[in-house]
């Protein structure tokens, strides 16, 4: 090989390295470090509401049939007794025995309360009522002992006056607040139970409820928006620490949460059951911003709520 074929060479192997270094800085890019895009957690907002009822105060009312069949019972109980013995109660010929046998003579039985009936006449069997009838009725019957209380006694009008018996009439069953639809009493619908329904600034009624707070349980939970939501004039009780039910729903749009570094789904609100002793709701000072409370029955509740609401909430609800 010459010299002259040598020199070619050796500037083709010049001029290659030259062009290998001029196309490096263009040919080479610069790739910025992959960063992880901050994902929010997914999750649903806890809370804690609560359940709190008042409950019946008195028994339901009697059915027709129920009324008639305590009616015949208390005249079967006529028949079947011993006859009553006078003369160990009642001396005979003081006011006091002819005042009973005025009365014995009246309704021809020493019972008060079971109309005219005589046990051991040839009547005696006849002892049914038909569903319905007045005498079977708890406010005639009540009319009637009341009658047979306050007759004066026999003889002059002074002694009369005097043997007067005064005997008060037992409280209806029907209170005023009852008669003046009143409600946010708790004297109302005594035959029920009632429950405590709020009403926030968005205009629904529900049960009192809040977020958790820190580490609270749910009990401790509960206990806290009674005192926040209805006022420290409310003896209460939460009953036990297992929640009664439940009701979730779904937003129509996740919303952010920062603060907890979380993306919140919806709500969940865990219910706790609680009574009240004694007391009277109050919003004066209440924390959630309620503006209305009410005492409702389950029937009143399902016309107040709405129906999804409704639907979670009812089996919670006692029939009565």
């Amino acid at each position: 090989m010459s010299a002259d074929d040598l020199e070619s060479i050796s500037r083709r192997r010049y001029a290659s390295a030259a062009a290998a270094v001029a196309e490096t800085p263009q040919s080479m890019s610069h790739t910025p470090p992959v960063t992880a895009a901050v994902s929010l957690h997914q999750s649903y907002q806890v809370k804690a509401g609560v359940v709190l009822s008042r409950p019946p105060q008195i028994t339901r009312d009697l059915t027709p049939f129920e009324k008639a069949y305590f009616f015949y019972q208390r005249r079967l109980n006529e028949r079947l007794a011993l006859p009553f013995t006078r003369y160990f109660y009642f001396k005979k010929g003081t006011p006091a025995d002819l005042e009973w046998k005025r009365k014995q003579k009246e309704r021809l039985t020493p019972a008060r309360d079971i109309g005219v009936y005589n046990p051991y006449s040839r009547e005696g069997w006849h002892d049914e009522l038909l569903v319905g009838a007045e005498e079977s009725d708890p406010e005639h019957q009540i009319d009637a002992l009341l009658r047979d209380a306050e007759v004066p006694g026999i003889g002059s009008d002074e002694l009369g006056e005097a043997k007067r018996e005064r005997v008060e009439r037992p409280m209806p069953r029907i209170t005023e607040a009852d008669s003046t639809g009143d409600e946010r009493s708790l004297n109302r619908r005594l035959q029920r139970s009632l429950y405590l329904l709020v009403k926030g600034t968005e205009g629904r009624w529900t049960f009192p409820s809040a977020s958790l707070m820190m580490k609270e349980n749910l009990h401790q939970a509960a206990e806290r928006i009674l005192v926040q939501s209805g006022g420290l004039n409310m003896n209460t009780w939460a009953v036990g620490h297992v929640p009664v039910g439940y009701y979730g729903y779904a937003y129509q749009k996740p919303m952010s949460n920062q603060e907890n570094g979380t993306e919140e789904l919806g709500e969940k609100t865990f219910f706790m059951k609680a009574r009240i002793m004694t007391g009277q709701a109050s919003l004066t000072e209440n924390k959630f911003g309620l503006v209305d409370f009410k005492w409702l029955d389950k029937d009143e509740i399902e016309k107040t709520v709405n129906p999804r609401y409704w639907s979670a909430v009812r089996n919670m609800l006692a029939e009565r």
